[in-house]
């Protein structure tokens, strides 16, 4: 699913978010991407969907290389990975159906199927009768739902989440979590950025940990400790 060759990212004032990473990440996998602030995950997760593109290096997502894409290729990328961000980006003027259903309506979907589509994954997250509300009339733990209903509708077989829990009480996490495994377990696979000690601990997936921007540890069924 997902391979990285010896990447490297410098940003222009001379910051290195990653150094000679390299690791493969298969179909089906649920990974927890660990580290202190700084030590590199969001740059990585972020070139899943090439808004990032490494200083050295190649990135293969199911054998097609990232990086030597054209940009008419990036949104064909971007359908295949559903993407969850912290701050949540949802249209503050869309309902919760409408925010979900921009994802497939930029495809061509037809009204009939992207209302299926819409109301199955609504059921999924737990925002049943909450499909006419806005953004700014939701919770935190509702408003990360919306952007995980909108990041899956589309059934991409790459998953990424930046910190989805970031924001959230620890309850609120935990049933966000269980949406995260429960998507996993119908074979998504699951990439997550996060600093969620109790979930790691909790759900033992594999746990790669990235330390000034390199790996140093890559652990199945691990745990959230020495991370600093």
């Amino acid at each position: 699913m997902i391979q990285f060759f010896n990447v490297t990212k410098q940003y222009k004032n001379g910051n290195v978010a990653l150094h000679d990473v390299s690791l493969a990440i298969k179909n089906g996998e649920f990974v927890f991407l660990v580290g202190a602030s700084g030590a590199g995950k969001s740059t990585f997760t972020h070139m899943l969907i090439r808004e990032i593109l490494p200083t050295e290096g190649q990135i293969l997502l199911d054998g097609k290389s990232v990086v030597r894409m054209k940009n008419r290729e990036v949104p064909f990328l971007r359908r295949k990975v559903g993407f969850v961000f912290q701050d949540y980006q949802l249209l503050q003027k869309r309902t919760v159906s409408e925010n979900i259903a921009f994802a497939l309506e930029v495809v061509g979907l037809g009204q009939q199927e992207i209302t299926k589509k819409v109301n199955a994954v609504i059921e999924l997250v737990g925002l049943v009768g909450h499909e006419k509300s806005y953004p700014e009339q939701l919770s935190g733990g509702e408003q990360q739902r919306v952007a995980i209903a909108r990041a899956i509708v589309n059934n991409p077989p790459l998953l990424v989440a930046d910190e989805p829990t970031g924001n959230l009480d620890p309850e609120t996490s935990l049933e966000i979590m269980k949406i995260f495994n429960t998507i996993n377990k119908w074979g998504t696979t699951v990439v997550m950025a996060t600093h969620d000690r109790e979930m790691v601990n909790r759900l033992r997936k594999r746990v790669i940990q990235l330390s000034f921007g390199e790996i140093v540890r890559d652990e199945e069924k691990g745990g959230y400790y020495n991370v600093r």
